[in-house]
Formats: C-alpha cells, sequence, structure tokens
C-alpha cells in the first residue's frame, strides 16, 4: 500500500477572479465620460420673439406642398415661380416666407430652395 489515499473527490479547477475585469470596465467608463463633450455643440442661437424688423413690402408667401406650388394663395409651378416674385421683391434682402405643408417632401423643398437661390433670391425663410 501506497501512502497516498484516494478518496474519489476530484479537485474543481479555480476560477478566475472577475474583480480586476469589473474595476477596468468601471475606469473605462469615468474615462470615456469624462473625455467627452455633453451637447456643447447641439445649442443654438435664437433671437428673441418681437426683436426682429418690420415687415415691409408686399406678402411673399410660398406654399410647398407635395403636388401643388402657390404664391400668396396663387398656383405656380416650379418654373414660373422666379419671375411670379420679382415684381413683390424691391430690395435683394427682401424676405421670402416658404410655409410647407404635411404632405410636402424634402425633395420638393430642395427644390423650390435651389431654383430660388438660383435666380439671386437670398433671404428664404422656412417654416412649418
Amino acid at each position: 500500500m501506497s501512502g497516498a489515499i484516494d478518496l474519489g473527490l476530484a479537485r474543481r479547477p479555480r476560477r478566475p477572479s472577475q474583480t480586476p475585469l469589473i474595476d477596468v470596465v468601471f475606469l473605462l467608463l469615468v474615462f470615456f465620460m469624462l473625455a467627452s463633450r455633453f451637447g456643447g455643440e447641439t445649442a443654438l442661437g435664437l433671437s428673441a420673439g418681437g426683436g426682429g424688423e418690420a415687415w415691409s413690402g408686399p406678402p411673399r408667401l410660398v406654399d410647398i406642398g407635395a403636388e401643388n406650388l402657390r404664391l400668396n394663395g396663387v398656383a405656380v409651378t416650379l418654373e414660373t415661380l422666379a419671375v411670379a416674385l420679382e415684381p413683390l421683391i424691391t430690395d435683394a434682402d427682401d424676405p421670402v416666407v416658404l410655409r410647407v405643408g404635411a404632405d410636402a417632401d424634402v425633395q420638393a423643398i430642395a427644390a423650390v430652395i435651389s431654383r430660388l437661390e438660383a435666380s439671386g433670391f437670398r433671404r428664404l425663410v422656412v417654416m412649418e
């Protein structure tokens, strides 16, 4: 007989400790929280509601719909919009208000804006 006694119990392998891994994860979390900026570039400068200049000249309201375009309530096409606006403009900085309908798509809005900018209208105000 040898001096070793085998009781039939196998030794369980030891699992590594999870504590250092959790420490590293929390250190990385704190690092990225401190290194990032929270909303610094997303602020918009807005002026007060009544602080703008008074409206001058005739109305220049362009309604943009899904399939129609209106200037001051009168139906126009995209090709004739700039020509119809010219008599209403007294200065190059006169604002033209673009009112977007609920059914209008982005392509229609972009087409109107690019056509008016190409025709020399510099001050376009877009509203919903």
